[in-house]
């Protein structure tokens, strides 16, 4: 027995989830720039990509946010931004969107592709 859909997202180490209730505080309202992972229990991808994010998150923390979004338990923010693909990565910065990728890749490329928003 499941004890509650927030338990089943898959959980990148050090990377926070935010939900519709806190994204204004966590994402809009952030400093540095904030990566949001657009996510799904029943995802594959989103599971291959999460130590990716793991290690982006350690490695970038003074120069990037990152957070993970379950769009199952959060539809506001998922539609208001237009997702429809799993995993979705969104870079924000000074409260707007600045970048959209879909899909799972590597720490090499997702690095290479935030080069020009760190």
């Amino acid at each position: 027995m499941r004890t509650g859909r927030a338990d089943a997202v898959i959980k990148a180490a050090g990377v926070a989830e935010v939900t519709d209730a806190d994204f204004e505080a966590e994402v809009i309202g952030a400093e540095l720039p904030v990566l949001v992972e657009f996510t799904a229990d029943w995802c594959p991808p989103c599971r291959q990509i999460a130590p990716v994010l793991s290690a982006v998150a350690s490695e970038e923390g003074d120069r990037l946010k990152v957070v993970q979004l379950d769009v199952d338990t959060n539809p506001e923010i998922t539609n208001a931004y237009g997702v429809l693909s799993m995993p979705t990565l969104m870079v924000f910065r000074g409260g707007e969107p600045v970048k959209s990728m879909v899909g799972a890749r590597s720490k090499r490329r997702l690095l290479e592709e935030l080069s020009d928003v760190l």
